[in-house]
């Protein structure tokens, strides 16, 4: 039973929330504000926490920076309809994923769903993913999922290391948007999303240059991504 933490001052919204996760299988407990919320995130307690970005005291953006300095477990971000300026200031601080406000119980569920089926998959280690996979200083151990380059450790969130498997298995190829939002992120891709931009941004800056300069993964305008040795 996965065990998700909510964080959210909107006591009626979270409890709706709750109810209806509780009913599809998961264990949930509620926190109401960001000071909670990070506690409880860093406690170890939790399989996944469900931040809010507006909230008294320290706000959803303040929370996952403090998160984030300590702790990788998956957040999914809760942002207003619309409002990408706070959507992609969650992604570049390392949020694995983001549901605009007002979102259905159903939609939360399957996000969650979607970020709890990466990160079971890794720790499995499904046939294909019991030995290191090598792509010039680049080495995945997907059984842990966990990465070097070069001899030092990254530290790549669960969505962000997803994505570097893919283009690490299809290394030299072109893998589009569409493909890596399906994979990676458990959903299709919308037209004007930019999540996957975003967190290549981040993902480039953590793997940095070849010796020649260029990044090693490479966008090729209107088709996707490519991963170089």
């Amino acid at each position: 039973m996965a065990k998700v933490v909510l964080v959210d001052d909107d006591v009626e919204l979270m409890e709706l929330l709750r109810d209806y996760l509780v009913g599809e299988g998961f264990e949930v407990e509620l926190r109401h504000d960001g000071d909670a919320g990070v506690r409880a995130a860093l406690s170890g307690s939790f399989d996944v926490v469900v931040l809010d970005v507006m909230m008294p005291g320290i706000d959803g953006i303040q929370a996952l920076r403090l998160i984030r300095s300590a702790s990788a477990v998956p957040v999914l971000m809760l942002t207003a309809r619309g409002d990408d300026d706070d959507r992609i200031a969650g992604l570049e601080l390392g949020a694995d994923d983001y549901v605009p406000k007002p979102c259905t119980p159903r939609e939360l569920t399957a996000r969650l769903r979607a970020i709890l089926k990466r990160v079971v998959a890794g720790a499995r280690g499904a046939p294909m993913a019991q030995s290191p996979l090598t792509i010039g200083t680049l080495t995945l151990w997907p059984r842990e999922r966990r990465a070097v380059r070069a001899g030092t450790a990254l530290a790549l969130t669960s969505t962000e290391f997803s994505l570097v498997e893919i283009l690490a298995r299809n290394a030299g190829q072109v893998v589009s948007k569409a493909m890596l939002s399906e994979s990676a992120l458990g959903r299709p891709l919308s037209r004007f999303d930019r999540s996957i931009d975003v967190h290549m941004s981040s993902i480039r800056q953590k793997l940095g240059a070849l010796p020649d300069g260029r990044s090693c993964i490479q966008t090729v305008i209107r088709k996707g991504y490519q991963l170089i040795g």
